[in-house]
C-alpha cells in the first residue's frame, strides 16, 4: 500500500486530525533516543545498546538463563471485586495480553498457544507493543500477531503501544481485532452494559484523548479503560473509570531478587509498576507482559498472560 493509500485509509478510519498527527509525530521522532514522550531517554531506540547488553550477559553466563526465563510464560488469575459492576457481568472474564514484541520473543510465543488452549474467557484485550523494534518494518510483527490472534476465541479488542506505528492499524483490524483509538465499545449482557474504552499511546506519542473516548458514555455507567501504559492512572481515575488494564513496564523485566525492578521505564509510583493496585476509587492492573523488549531475557520477573475475573462487590 502506497503512502497516499495508507493516509487515506487512516483518515477514513480515524479522522484527518488523528491520522495526520500520529503519522507526523512518528516521522519526526522515529529512532529518537533523547526527548519526546514522558521519558527523556529511550533505550529501545538505541540499537547498539541491545548488542552490548546481550554481550555482557553472555560474558557473565546469564544470557541463556534469562532466555529460558523469558519463555516461561505464566497464566495468572486476577480476581477483582468491583462495587459498580452490573450484576449481569458477575463472573465476566477478560483475557489480557500485553507487550508481545513478537519478533523478539520467540520462546514466549511458542508457549502462548498452549496456554490459550487451557483458558476460558468472555473477551480478550491486547494492550499494545506488538512489535519488537520501535521503528522500521512491521510485516513480521503483524505475521506474529496473526498467529496469536488465531488462538483467541470471541471478541478481541486492542490498543497501540509506543513500539507500534499507526500504519499497523489496518492489518490488526483485518485480523478481527477491534482497535480502540480513543474510542469506546459497549458490551451488553442480560440487558445490562459495561463500556470498554481504549486510548492511543500515552507514553511516547502522547496521542491519548480520554475526553474523546468517553464522549458517548453516561458518567454513572461502569467503564474499563485499556491503555498501553499505566502512566495515565491519574487522568483515568479522575475521569471516573472503574478499572484500568495496562502493560508497558514489563514489571521491570530484569529485576533484583524479590521482583524489585531496576527500572520501569515509566513515570509512576513503583506500587503501580506490576500486578494489581488501586488509586482513589479505581482498580488497576499492570501486566508484566507476555514478551520481552530490548533483549529477550527476564530475571525475577516472569512473563504472563492474565485472566481477570470480574466479581460484583454488592
Amino acid at each position: 500500500m502506497s503512502g497516499d493509500d495508507v493516509l487515506d485509509t487512516l483518515e477514513n478510519r480515524l479522522g484527518r486530525m488523528h491520522a495526520r498527527q500520529r503519522l507526523g509525530i512518528e516521522k519526526d521522532h522515529e529512532a529518537q533516543i533523547f526527548g519526546q514522550g514522558l521519558n527523556f531517554f529511550h533505550i529501545e531506540n538505541l540499537t547498539y545498546s541491545h548488542a552490548l547488553i546481550r554481550t555482557v550477559l553472555m560474558l557473565t553466563g546469564l544470557y541463556w538463563k534469562g532466555l529460558r526465563n523469558a519463555g516461561r510464560v505464566e497464566l495468572r488469575h486476577n480476581d477483582i471485586r468491583l462495587p459498580g459492576l452490573p450484576r449481569a457481568f458477575d463472573g465476566f472474564t477478560i483475557l489480557h495480553l500485553s507487550d508481545l514484541h513478537v519478533e523478539m520473543s520467540y520462546e514466549a510465543m511458542k508457549r502462548v498457544p498452549a496456554l490459550l488452549r487451557e483458558t476460558s474467557y468472555d473477551i480478550s484485550v491486547l494492550t499494545g507493543d506488538y512489535r519488537a523494534a520501535a521503528f522500521g518494518p512491521f510485516d513480521a510483527a503483524l505475521a506474529g500477531v496473526a498467529q496469536v490472534r488465531a488462538c483467541l476465541n470471541g471478541p478481541v479488542y486492542g490498543v497501540l503501544g509506543n513500539h507500534d506505528t499507526i500504519r499497523m492499524l489496518p492489518g490488526l483490524e483485518a485480523m478481527g481485532i477491534r482497535m480502540l483509538m480513543n474510542e469506546s465499545e459497549t458490551i451488553e449482557r442480560a440487558g445490562e452494559v459495561l463500556h470498554l474504552v481504549g486510548i492511543d499511546d500515552a507514553h511516547f506519542y502522547r496521542m491519548d484523548n480520554i475526553e474523546k473516548a468517553t464522549a458517548d458514555i453516561p458518567h454513572d455507567q461502569f467503564s474499563i479503560l485499556l491503555s498501553h501504559t499505566p502512566e495515565i492512572y491519574r487522568q483515568a481515575a479522575h475521569a471516573g473509570f472503574d478499572l484500568l488494564l495496562s502493560g508497558h513496564t514489563h514489571g521491570g523485566q530484569v529485576c533484583l531478587p524479590g521482583g524489585i525492578a531496576i527500572t520501569l521505564d515509566s513515570h509512576l509510583p513503583r506500587s503501580l509498576g506490576s500486578g494489581a493496585w488501586k488509586y482513589h476509587g479505581m482498580i488497576g492492573y499492570t501486566a508484566t507482559g507476555t514478551g520481552s523488549s530490548v533483549v529477550p531475557v527476564r530475571f525475577n520477573c516472569p512473563p504472563e498472560i492474565t485472566l481477570h475475573h470480574l466479581q460484583s462487590a454488592a
